[in-house]
């Protein structure tokens, strides 16, 4: 069995807020840095998009998965993928709703099926995600009866806008939104603002696994793959089919374990308002009335808030069965923190950052499997603390909330301070 970190949920250069920079090229390229071995297309709907894809890539075997043109000896293979978002007045409870949806294709004939069905629904030329006029059941009847084999995933289901679960747009029961449609749901997308122990808390959510991805708008390592997918498989198991499987039969031998960001530094993990720098724990929130205590407006309910108002079990609790996780941090980042630099981008961080990766094959081979004294000897010994700190679970993040980003705490008062820059060097930030 080898390892198969697949991130399936990106966007394109055509989705709003996206780096243009997001090809095929760049994504292949900072995909095998990341360490992932599958990674999704994104955006499949959108024409001019499509178009690249099939100009760019070529089909590895009958796997239903794609390698790039270029670069020529990518490791990295491609998952037909796209996220649309469905609009729609439910019957329910009489409320508009928007709701995000990824969809995973087998193939590019299957992807192209997709499209022209839901072209009928929307204009798929707008955006790479399109905001479709249909019902959640609607696009799962749609999806499926161009390809049974494709797969709609609810997209980051607790996040307060356009989500299954959202405070703002979302329901309390998974069956009020995909109606009749239901059993054709197998997975749940867990976001940045939450992880499998905040959805273990909801019993109704055990029938389902539980996957993650970056939903990432940029090639930089400190976005895609920052959440992940980790698949056990045999080699002449890496396919669409086997990962297909893997999620429809909840195969958790096979679908191990999801990488997680830890869910405070999602930036809806707690509730609070932006413009005020207010920023509460559920009790704290719901003893105010979800009142902002300076302005008085309605504070953005953040992710744990609304996990706990479904909640039917106390945290800690674990389904039988269940796969696994692991909390983790963009490495970028991670080092950012300990030498004190303002941006992941810096050419400091990227120095240390390039040693280690040249050292160890990729980044997750640091963060995941790279020992302290391996570490040690080629960035020191504050960033290799760090690194196995985030990896064991031993930091602290200051909770995100209503678009804030939660912030890394890595070392307590006191400890060692970060270590100085040490002048520079060409990076990869002199080729973007």
């Amino acid at each position: 069995m080898v390892r198969v970190i697949a991130d399936l949920h990106i966007h394109s250069k055509y989705s709003r807020a996206t780096s243009k920079k997001m090809d095929v090229e760049h994504i292949a390229r900072f995909a095998a840095i990341k360490g992932l071995k599958i990674v999704g297309t994104g955006d499949f709907t959108h024409p001019l998009w499509f178009r690249e894809l099939k100009a760019s890539l070529e089909e590895e075997g009958d796997t239903g998965l794609y390698r790039p043109l270029r670069p020529p000896s990518s490791p990295i293979l491609f998952m037909l993928t796209a996220e649309v978002c469905t609009a729609f007045r439910s019957d329910v409870d009489g409320k508009a709703h928007r709701i995000h949806h990824v969809i995973l294709a087998p193939s590019m004939e299957a992807a192209e099926q997709v499209s022209d069905a839901l072209s009928a629904f929307g204009d798929l030329g707008s955006d790479g995600r399109p905001t479709l006029s249909m019902s959640p059941a609607e696009l799962i009847e749609v999806v499926l009866e161009a390809c049974p084999e494709a797969e709609v995933i609810p997209a980051h289901i607790w996040t307060p806008w356009f989500s299954l679960f959202g405070a703002f747009s979302g329901f309390d029961r998974i069956e009020d939104c995909y109606e009749d449609m239901t059993s054709h749901i197998h997975a749940l997308e867990t976001g940045l603002s939450s992880d499998p122990p905040m959805n273990w808390r909801v019993s109704a959510l055990d029938k389902f696994i539980l996957v993650s991805n970056s939903d990432s708008h940029s090639f930089y390592p400190w976005r895609i793959g920052r959440e992940a997918i980790v698949f056990e498989l045999e080699p002449h198991e890496i396919s669409y089919r086997a990962i297909l499987r893997a999620i429809r039969h909840r195969d958790t031998k096979r679908l191990v374990m999801t990488i997680e960001v830890n869910p405070a530094y999602g930036k809806y993990h707690w509730t609070g308002h932006r413009k005020c720098g207010i920023s509460l724990p559920p009790e704290e929130a719901i003893r105010l009335g979800n009142r902002c205590p300076i302005c008085g407006r309605e504070l953005t309910k953040g992710v744990e808030q609304r996990v706990e108002e479904l909640a039917d079990r106390p945290y800690g609790f674990r389904p039988e069965g269940a796969a696994g996780y692991v909390h983790l941090l963009p490495l970028s980042e991670i080092i950012m923190k300990v030498i004190g630099a303002s941006s992941p981008n810096s050419r400091e961080v990227w120095r240390i950052y390039e040693q280690l990766v040249a050292r160890f094959g990729d980044e997750y081979s640091v963060l995941l499997d790279a020992g302290r004294d391996e570490i040690m000897a080629v960035a020191g010994p504050e960033v290799a603390e760090a690194i196995v700190r985030v990896r064991e679970g031993r930091v602290k993040v200051v909770p995100g909330y209503d678009g804030v980003y939660g912030e890394l705490l890595l070392f307590e008062e006191g400890e060692p301070r970060p270590m100085k820059p040490h002048g520079g060097q060409l990076s990869l930030l002199d080729f973007m």
